[in-house]
């Protein structure tokens, strides 16, 4: 008989798994998903559509992680797989402990059975947790390709928050095809950096079909990973593994699923924000990876800042706006904007907790460690129009974008604001240009 399965996701890693291993697969009927991290995921399906109509006419339920237990029990499930990334060992475990007291088994899925093969070369992009500086890793990993005169086509980490058979292949090579897909602020601040580069990127729900689409114009696939997760895809020919790492966090790449995963399989990995930490921090870094993962090459970056404004900054007191996820499941507890805001003699960091309205409130009182930043949160029009109420509200004299994306152009902000900006910038010999050989 089929055994029962659950699938922990947060709409992301869990989709690709089913839709690469238990999609057609009739040794294992999938009877639920459940969701975390993603506000309004949910109380949706997995449409029939994508699930395919034969094993799920009705398509599959997702239902809210609280509920694990009650489905394993309900549900007479026999196997709980668990699909998301960028979670600390601890809450990995207690999962484990959850399900198997329940009665189930519980497995997480490793890179052979969930990663779709290509002829093109692939290199992949991931990181030891969210907020390390992959995307400006993989725009430096683009530019270098693009100089050699070699079409190289990005494919992005899932971020299906919308319509999930209209988004199944989504491709972007100009700014309006980010209207026409009804993105984001997320999926903005993913996309509009490659497109205004001139790259394409595609992105989407099922990862098979879209890689079946960037062949066609690519010399390359770079994935751009999300997250910490593992790769979704591997070449027949050529496969670099590319892994950031972050010594502002230093012991995380050994204590957070799967960003472990990640460095051990890693050809390269770049220590990123040298110019922001420690000595002592990177020589602790250096010597982790050395112990993951000794024949892996170690590149050493910084991210150096540029503002569109400086000169408004000093004296003023600034609420600093930063990247969501960064903030949220990433624990990050200051990023470009704040770096950029004290390096500018800002006179003070505005909470803006006292001004917060609707799902921002919300997210403030889901994740308490955030402190005094402003998470750009905007998963659904409400949430980007309480960001937007939010900041207002805020009294402050400077709002401090650090954002990957420019927020003045999704938002009206009524006061002086300044944007961040920030690429990678190797340092020493050993660089991305010399080990990239393909």
């Amino acid at each position: 008989m089929a055994r029962r399965t659950l699938i922990m996701g947060a709409a992301g890693r869990d989709f690709h798994n089913f839709n690469v291993f238990f999609r057609a697969n009739k040794d294992y009927h999938v009877i639920a998903f459940t969701a975390t991290q993603i506000p309004g995921i949910d109380d949706k399906k997995y449409p029939a559509e994508l699930a395919g109509a034969d094993m799920y006419p009705d398509g599959i339920p997702i239902r809210p992680e609280e509920e694990l237990k009650e489905i394993i029990l309900t549900e007479k499930i026999d196997l709980v797989v668990f699909a998301y990334s960028d979670v600390p060992y601890h809450r990995v475990m207690s999962n484990s402990a959850i399900v198997n007291a329940a009665g189930a088994d519980f497995m997480i899925m490793g890179a052979d059975n969930t990663t779709v093969e290509t002829d093109k070369p692939v290199i992949s992009i991931c990181a030891s947790r969210t907020g390390c500086g992959k995307s400006q890793t993989t725009r430096r990993v683009m530019e270098i390709l693009n100089d050699r005169g070699l079409k190289a086509v990005a494919i992005r980490h899932p971020m299906p928050y919308g319509d999930l058979v209209a988004q199944k292949v989504q491709r972007y090579g100009e700014i309006a095809d980010l209207a026409k897909h009804k993105c984001t602020i997320e999926e903005m601040e993913e996309y509009e950096p490659h497109i205004t580069r001139g790259n394409v990127i595609y992105a989407g729900v099922d990862y098979e079909a879209i890689i079946r689409e960037a062949e066609k114009e690519a010399d390359v696939i770079v994935w751009d990973g999300g997250n910490n997760d593992i790769p979704f895809y591997r070449s027949t020919t050529k496969t670099i593994k590319i892994v950031v790492v972050d010594p502002l966090r230093v012991g995380h790449e050994m204590a957070y699923h799967p960003g472990e995963t990640n460095v051990r399989m890693a050809d390269i990995v770049v220590i990123n924000k040298i110019d922001s930490a420690c000595l002592e921090d990177i020589n602790e870094l250096r010597d982790n990876i050395r112990f993951l993962n000794p024949s892996a090459k170690i590149v050493e970056a910084a991210s150096p800042l540029t503002v569109d404004n400086p000169d408004i900054i000093d004296g003023k007191r600034c609420l600093v706006v930063e990247d969501g996820p960064t903030l949220t499941h990433g624990e990050m507890d200051l990023g470009a904007g704040v770096v950029a805001a004290l390096k500018l003699g800002a006179s003070e960091l505005v909470d803006p907790r006292p001004y917060a309205v609707g799902e921002i409130a919300a997210t403030f009182e889901k994740y308490p460690d955030i402190g005094i930043l402003l998470p750009a949160m905007g998963y659904g029009d409400k949430q980007i129009k309480d960001l937007e109420t939010t900041i207002n509200n805020t009294d402050c004299d400077v709002v401090v974008i650090g954002t990957p994306i420019d927020l003045r152009r999704i938002i009206n902000i009524k006061k002086d604001a300044v944007a961040v900006e920030y690429n990678l910038q190797e340092i020493g010999d050993v660089t991305l240009d010399k080990l990239i050989q393909l």
